[in-house]
This record gives C-alpha cells, sequence and structure tokens, in this order.
C-alpha cells in the first residue's frame, strides 16, 4: 500500500509539472500530460484556450477528430473542460525513440473552425529493462588475449529517453571487464572484455551477473545471467571483410529479395575454418521477422513486406563462427536503410455530412467535411482532389488537408432525387495512386412545380334522369413533387349557370378526382354545362391550375309525343268532316305531333291504330297526312273513326294515340266546304290579294275597251258562232272530267293497296293538262296548277295543295321547275289565235282567265350548297312571296316535299327558310 501510494504521488507530481503548459504556436494549442493518467483526468480548458464560449460547444457541434482508433481524450460540454477518456500508455502509442505527440483536431461548424491541438504525452519510469534471455552463454578459447572484446545482449526499456537504459553493471570477477559503447543512436552495447589469459584447467566456467540500469528516478534495473564456458584451443577467428554493410532498399522489395551478403575468413584449417553465419544473440524478433541470413553462404534476404511508413532504418549485427571446438566469433554491422515508394494511396475520412439539402440551396450551400491523409513520405504526400463532373457540386479547399463540399449549380429534385457524390483525390507519386469516397447526398424537395391536368379539357357525359351522386366522370393531374408538395386536392371553382350556382349541379372529391351528379339532369331544360375545375397541391406556398370541364346531358327517350293538331274537344275526338263523293287520294286530315326530346328520340312515325278502316284510308308514316285509298260505297257508314298512332324512334319507344271522329257530306254540303276551303287558302294570302287588285283594276281597263269593240263589231253585224266552254281549244272540262279528284290535293306518296279494284283506270294523260275558267259546281279557285306528264300515273299518288310539286319518285318524273313555267308558253300562242278570230267575247273571257292563273303560277328559286348544317340560312321566303310574316300561321303556310323527307322549314315568326 505503501509502495502504490507513492505511485500515485509521483504521477499527480508530474501532471502538476507538466499538465498545466499550455502555448499556441502558429495556431497550435499544446499540451503536455504524463503516460497513465486515470480517466477522468482534466487536461486543460479548451474552451477557453481556444476562446470558446462553454455554451456555443454543442450549438456549433463542437467535436475532437483524432487519426487513431482510439478515443483517448474528449470534452465535456458543459465546462469546456478536456479530460482522459482512456488511460494512455506511451509505449504502446508511440516509439520509445521518439518524442510522443498525441495530434488532434478540434472542429467547429456554424462557421466552420478548426484547431490544431498537440498533446504531448510524458514518459514515466513505469517499465523496469529487460534483457531478451534469462542466461547468455558462450565460449571463449583459452588462448584468447587478454583485451579481447566480446558483445553483450542488450536490455531492452520500452520507456524513452533518460527512463530508458542508461548503464550497465557487471559482477565483481578477476578475468572480465565491462565497457560500454554508444552506437549513432545513442544506444548503449555492453561489451565483455577479457583482462588476463584463462586458464581451462584451473576454472572452466565462469558464471557473471550483467545487470541494466534506466535513468529513471528512483530507476528501474533487470539482469541476466552470463554463463561464459573456456574452450581449447581454436586461435583464429573469423575475419568480416567489412566492419559494417550498408545496404539502401525500395520498400516495395519482394519477398526473397537478397539485399546483403557478409564475408567472413578463417585461416584455421578443416573444421576449425568452416563459417557459420548467425544474426547475434541481441538482434530483435522485427529483425528476425522481416529478414533472414543463409548460415552458410551469408545472404540476407527479405522475409516479409517492409513498410517505409512503419520504420526507415534497420540495424543488425551478424555474426561470423568457425566450426571447430570453441570457436572465436566474429561481428560485423548490417545498417539497411529503406526508401519510400508510392504504395499508399490518399486516405479519404468524412467528417460532417450535411444531408439532406433542398433543392432550391443557393450556390455554396456546404454538404460535406472531408479529410484527406496520406502515409507516404512528404515528397509524395501532396494530394490533388476533384469532385465528379456529373453532380452539381464542387470541392473547396481552404485548410490544409480539409476539403469542404459545397453545391455548385442548380438542383432539381424532380430530375435527381439522390445524387451519390464521388470524391476523387489522386497523389503525385510515380506511379500515382487515387482513392474513390461516394457520398450520398439526398435532395429534398420544395414545392416548386404547378400540378399540371392530364388533358387540356374535360369533357364528360351523364344520361338525363341520373341518380343523384351517381359518378360523371374524372379529373386527373399530375404533380411531380413529393409528399405533401405532391399531394394534390381538386375542386370546382364558384360559377352559376342560368343564376343557379354550380355546385348545385356537381360537385368533386377532392382526394379522387371522382365528379358526382348532385341532382336529376333533364335534357329538355338544361343541354350542357361548362364549368371550371382547380386542382391544388399540399406544399408551402400551394400552387394550382385550372381547366374546363364540358358536361354534356345525354338525352333519354322519357317524353312521349305530343299531338298538336287535330285537337281534341276537351279530350274527346277530333271531329273532321270530308265529302262523300272524294275521289282516291284525297287529304282527308294531317295529324302534326312534336316531341321533346332530340335526335332520335324525336323522330316521329305516323300509322293507322284500331279500328280504322284501312280499305279506306292510309297515312304518311313521316308527314302524318291521312289520305283515302279508294271511293266511298253506299255500305260505307257515313260515321268513320280514324285512329292515328304516333311514335317516336327511341328505345324504348314511347307512343300517343288521336281519335278521329270524320263525318261524311253529300255533294252540296262538299262544295259549300270548298267554297269556305277557297276562302281560308293561301291563295288569298296578303301578297296575293296585293296582284289580284291590280291585275283586277287593269282587267277593268281591258274589259272596258273590250266593250267598244264589240260593240263596234257587233254594230257591224259579225256572224261567227260562239264556241262553249268546253271547246277544243280551251279542253276545260273535258279535261277535267277525266282527271282524278283527289290529285289536286295531294302531297305525300301514298301507297294504295293493289288489289284495290276502285283505282282509277291507268289511261295516258295528254303531254299538256290545263284547267281553265269554266264555273261547275266542284271547281275551286285553288286548282288552278299546270302540271306537264310524261307517264301514266302510278300506284302512288302524289298530290299537290295549292303549289307545284315535283314527284321524284315516280319514274317518269314530272317536268322540273323550269319546264312547269315554259307550259305557260302556249297560252300566249292562244290568247293571240283567239284574239284574231271572230269571237271578241270569248277572247275576253279567255284573256281575263290568263291574268288571273299567271300569278298563281309562280316559281321561286333557291340555290344552296349540298351538306348545309342544321339551321342553315336559305332564303326569306315571305318576304320573296309578298307575305306578312304575322299572318303565316293564320292560313297555316307550310312547306311540303314529295319524297317524304322534310330538308327544309320555315321560321313563322321571321318567314325565314332553312336547312332542317
Amino acid at each position: 500500500m505503501a509502495r502504490l501510494t507513492f505511485w500515485s504521488f509521483y504521477v499527480q507530481s508530474l501532471y502538476l509539472i507538466f499538465g498545466q503548459s499550455v502555448y499556441s504556436v502558429y495556431g497550435t494549442i499544446r499540451y503536455s500530460i504524463p503516460e497513465e493518467l486515470q480517466k477522468g483526468t482534466i487536461v486543460g480548458n479548451i474552451a477557453k484556450d481556444l476562446g470558446l464560449d462553454v455554451r456555443q460547444l454543442s450549438v456549433r457541434k463542437f467535436r475532437i477528430v483524432t487519426e487513431k482508433h482510439k478515443q483517448y481524450l474528449d470534452v465535456n460540454f458543459e465546462n469546456g473542460l478536456l479530460f482522459v477518456e482512456e488511460k494512455i500508455d506511451r509505449e504502446q502509442l508511440c516509439e520509445p525513440i521518439f518524442a510522443c505527440v498525441l495530434t488532434l483536431e478540434a472542429v467547429t461548424e456554424k462557421p466552420f473552425n478548426l484547431y490544431h491541438i498537440d498533446v504531448e504525452i510524458i514518459d514515466i519510469n513505469d517499465n523496469p529493462p529487460a534483457f531478451q534471455k534469462g542466461e547468455i552463454r558462450f565460449e571463449i578459447p583459452e588462448v584468447a588475449s587478454p583485451g579481447a572484446r566480446f558483445p553483450l545482449q542488450k536490455a531492452h526499456d520500452p520507456d524513452s529517453s533518460s527512463n530508458s537504459v542508461h548503464t550497465y553493471r557487471l559482477s565483481q570477477n578477476d578475468f572480465f571487464a565491462l565497457e560500454l559503447q554508444n552506437n549513432s543512436d545513442q544506444i548503449i552495447t555492453p561489451e565483455l572484455i577479457l583482462q588476463k589469459a584463462l586458464d581451462r584447467e584451473q576454472q572452466a566456467t565462469h558464471r557473471l551477473t550483467l545487470t541494466a540500469i534506466d535513468g529513471g528516478s528512483p530507476s528501474k534495473s533487470g539482469s541476466t545471467q552470463v554463463m561464459i564456458s573456456v574452450s581449447d584451443i581454436n586461435d583464429n577467428a573469423p575475419v568480416f571483410d567489412e566492419n559494417v554493410y550498408q545496404v539502401v532498399i525500395p520498400e516495395n522489395a519482394k519477398k526473397g529479395s537478397l539485399i546483403a551478403k557478409v564475408n567472413a575468413i578463417d585461416l584455421d584449417e578443416g573444421i576449425n575454418g568452416e563459417i557459420v553465419y548467425s544474426f547475434s544473440d541481441d538482434t530483435g524478433d522485427k529483425i528476425r521477422k522481416l529478414f533472414s541470413i543463409n548460415p552458410e553462404k551469408g545472404e540476407i534476404r527479405v522475409n516479409e513486406m517492409i513498410d517505409f511508413e512503419e520504420m526507415e532504418n534497420y540495424e543488425m549485427t551478424v555474426q561470423a563462427k568457425d566450426r571447430g571446438a570453441a570457436g572465436i566469433p566474429s561481428y560485423c554491422k548490417v545498417l539497411v536503410k529503406v526508401t519510400d515508394v508510392n504504395d499508399n494511396a490518399p486516405k479519404i475520412m468524412i467528417n460532417s455530412v450535411h444531408a439532406p439539402i433542398p433543392e432550391d440551396a443557393p450556390r455554396g450551400t456546404l454538404v460535406a467535411i472531408l479529410k484527406v491523409t496520406d502515409r507516404d513520405s512528404k515528397q509524395r504526400q501532396e494530394v490533388y482532389c476533384h469532385v465528379s463532373k456529373d453532380v452539381p457540386f464542387k470541392l473547396d479547399s481552404s485548410l490544409s488537408n480539409y476539403y469542404t463540399v459545397v453545391t455548385d449549380g442548380v438542383i432539381d429534385r424532380e430530375k435527381v432525387p439522390e445524387y451519390n457524390t464521388t470524391i476523387t483525390c489522386t497523389d503525385t507519386g510515380n506511379p500515382p495512386l487515387s482513392t474513390k469516397k461516394t457520398i450520398p447526398v439526398q435532395i429534398l424537395d420544395v414545392n416548386d412545380n404547378v400540378p399540371r391536368f392530364t388533358q387540356p379539357s374535360f369533357t364528360m357525359y351523364v344520361t338525363e334522369n341520373n341518380a343523384m351522386g351517381a359518378s360523371i366522370g374524372f379529373l386527373s393531374a399530375v404533380d411531380p413533387d413529393s409528399n405533401e408538395n405532391g399531394r394534390l386536392s381538386y375542386s370546382i371553382l364558384d360559377s352559376s349557370v342560368h343564376g343557379v350556382p354550380v355546385s348545385a349541379f356537381v360537385f368533386v372529391d377532392s382526394n379522387s378526382g371522382v365528379m358526382f351528379a348532385q341532382q336529376k339532369f333533364d335534357y329538355e331544360q338544361l343541354h350542357d354545362l361548362r364549368l371550371s375545375a382547380q386542382v391544388m397541391d399540399n406544399g408551402s406556398p400551394p400552387l394550382s391550375s385550372n381547366v374546363t370541364v364540358n358536361v354534356i346531358i345525354v338525352d333519354q327517350n322519357d317524353n312521349a309525343p305530343v299531338i298538336l293538331s287535330p285537337l281534341a274537344n276537351q279530350g274527346s275526338a277530333a271531329e273532321e268532316t270530308m265529302p262523300r263523293s272524294a275521289d282516291p287520294g284525297y287529304l282527308v286530315i294531317k295529324v302534326t305531333a312534336t316531341d321533346a326530346d332530340s335526335g332520335q328520340n324525336a323522330h316521329l312515325f305516323y300509322q293507322l291504330g284500331q279500328p280504322t278502316d284501312e280499305s279506306l284510308f292510309t297515312v304518311a308514316s313521316e308527314s302524318g297526312e291521312v289520305w283515302t285509298i279508294r271511293r266511298f260505297d253506299t255500305k260505307d257508314s257515313l260515321k268513320q273513326k280514324i285512329v292515328i298512332l304516333v311514335r317516336d324512334n327511341g328505345k324504348p319507344s314511347l307512343s300517343s294515340t288521336i281519335s278521329i271522329n270524320l263525318s261524311l257530306l253529300e255533294t252540296d254540303h262538299a262544295s259549300a266546304s270548298d267554297v269556305v276551303a277557297l276562302r281560308n287558302s293561301e291563295f288569298w294570302a296578303h301578297g296575293a290579294r296585293v296582284y289580284l287588285i291590280i291585275s283586277f283594276g287593269i282587267i277593268s281597263f281591258v274589259f272596258l275597251v273590250a266593250i267598244v269593240i264589240l260593240a263596234i263589231k257587233v254594230h257591224k253585224g259579225a256572224h261567227e258562232d260562239h264556241g262553249d266552254c268546253c271547246s277544243s281549244q280551251i279542253l276545260f272540262c273535258a279535261v277535267r272530267r277525266e282527271s282524278l279528284r283527289g290529285v289536286q290535293k295531294a302531297s305525300a306518296d301514298i301507297p294504295i293497296p293493289i288489289n284495290y279494284q276502285d283505282v282509277h283506270e291507268r289511261a295516258p294523260f295528254p303531254q299538256t293538262v290545263r284547267y281553265g275558267g269554266c264555273p261547275t259546281s266542284n271547281s275551286v279557285a285553288k286548282d288552278f296548277t299546270l302540271l306537264k306528264l310524261h307517264a301514266p300515273l302510278e300506284s302512288t299518288i302524289t298530290v299537290k295543295d295549292g303549289s307545284l310539286l315535283i314527284d321524284h319518285t315516280a319514274k317518269e318524273p314530272f317536268s322540273t321547275v323550269k319546264e312547269t313555267i315554259q307550259t305557260h308558253q302556249p297560252y300566249f300562242g292562244e290568247l293571240y289565235s283567239l284574239l284574231k278570230s271572230r269571237d271578241a267575247y270569248w277572247r275576253l273571257v279567255y284573256f281575263m282567265l290568263i291574268i288571273l292563273m299567271y300569278p298563281a303560277s309562280g316559281i321561286i328559286r333557291y340555290s344552296i350548297p349540298e351538306e348545309g348544317e342544321t339551321g342553315a340560312f336559305v332564303g326569306d321566303i315571305a318576304k320573296d312571296l309578298g307575305l306578312y310574316t304575322g299572318e303565316l300561321s293564320s292560313p297555316k303556310f307550310r312547306i311540303r316535299s314529295a319524297n317524304g323527307k322534310q330538308y327544309v322549314g320555315v321560321n313563322l315568326k321571321t318567314g325565314m327558310l332553312y336547312v332542317k
């Protein structure tokens, strides 16, 4: 216990003497402490010595960096004291012949600073000298002359400087003395000197004690036994060619390489002249491990790889001894100098990595801190480093051996989310060696990308009468940002449709973009819906973009046809009359219906329903016109019921029906009905009346002139016969009687049953048929029509009402409109011939009829291109006919086509003709 107390006191005293010496040399803080200090022993106040605030140590990430594997020292962040973290053994840390300095670096950040710290480890005398062998044996021939020298084994003391071996002491004897030799490294080598001749017969063995004493205070010592055997005469010792051999080898010398060859000569003969080479007993184990010697040839070769960075010089002692009895050994020294080669690549150590970094980081942002070292000699320690070219980073070197990786370009996480930055460091050796170090640098996303819709606009279709909450489509957008910056939210911008907020019609799921209907849509009220949608990310600040969404309402066949005419009386059947004597093809009535749907759902078809007599009536499926097929017989009832079914072309088809009670009138009643029809005819429209007034004015004037002329002629006693109304020149009554009565009123193609027997015989009409003005009971003014037929009447009867009709379905069609106009030319020839006749009265009557008929046969011609769009303007037909727009609906103005398709229509409010 007393010895332990003294040792502790000794260590603490050394600490008080050396531990407080702090000085700064060229920016380096230096401490001196003895070895073997206990863990936790304070070295110094490093915070104060570096001028740092203790409170900032943790914030600035203060740390101690060492190249050693062990962390011998550390810092207390609470008080800034540098303390021993692990006990330091100087003999393990440093070579005994050099000053032992532990080199540290203190690093701080924000801003980045580097401090060099040298901690000198002071040796204490904690190791006694020790010999490699506990007993040294060798032989000395008895003929050895006084003064002969015999090297002894050196003692080894791991302590350094004054604490290492200081002297040797030999035990008292009469034959030998001890002499100490210092080599170039100031290492003491003991040599045994023979003081007087030996006599083997008197004393064959000498036992001595060799003691090694170090220079510590107190000193320590170690001893070994020296056993000397006196041998018989072998009086010639081997002699080396040189006492000292100097060899220079590179550190990369291959295993087995010959580095030196020693040679010694022994003048003795026989076995006493055979020399055996070996390393001396004091050769260390490290040298014996690195080198080997051939005992017969004296060749020294490399056993293992030599490292210049571990040791530059090696010294070994070679012994040459003959094989004779009591051979006297000789010794020489071999000095091996190792030259450096560039066998160490630079070493890259990463001290700090500041990752991830934001993609909008400015140039010069710190990414990592590196330290680069090279163990080769100073001539090869110059290192050049660079960063790979495909990354937006560069290297800055502001301190020795230290590099900082900083940003040097635009960083876009959406293009490259992570960079594997490779640092390459190359030394200046020959050949140069390099080292690569890869630093993964992750890029932190910022909200720098506006979300984009996948389409410039979205069109969605929803069928009317949809279920509330039904999905009608979805919006899709992309945002290359990540996490919250790439999380999208959809919404509909505030707007209104017909004064109603758009949110009342549709809404969108903010997460999925799916759009849902908020109500049932009705195509008849709303055809489409145009709105604006927005997508917004969840970044800070958020970014957004807009898109137009068109919601198209698809029509559904949900409206049955509505019959507009004829109107039923208080929900009962409609009433209609017609003459019993009507010819086949007589237009009984026209059923007009409409459908609120559109497209095929509004395309209407008409057909007869039960109990309609299908042998009497037929209906045009497209126009709804009801015609007679045959004449009425006496057996036919005077009360007929016609049921018309109107259906649309939707799926499923919807329909409506109307019942018509038809009353058959006798001929007198029919004439009265025709008179009424004449009064309501379109012929008496406003424009026609204007023309007639002018015509009657002209006729009155001509009539007066004719009367005067007639009076003169009568006075002269003209004797020509008067022709009657039905003369061959006029051909009015005869032709009238031969024509079909219903021809003047047909307006559509009417299929007539083949088995019907009452169809008018197919006698060919004359080339020109003219209806004149002979008064008969069945004649009507509106029947003034000129037809030019080229073929017999077929089973399809084409009839017109008050206007010229061209049937394109007949095998031999009627002449064109232009031809119809040309049919008036014969009238002027006839007029000329009549005026030359003697019957002035009839000439005058015929002239008046021509004037009355000519306005009713006018032709209006329009030209339009094919494929015209629906609703395209054709012409102002009301103006061209001389009609007022307000009067179009009163005479039931309408357009009819011969082929059953209604290509054009009239706007009754404006009088415009348009493509239907």
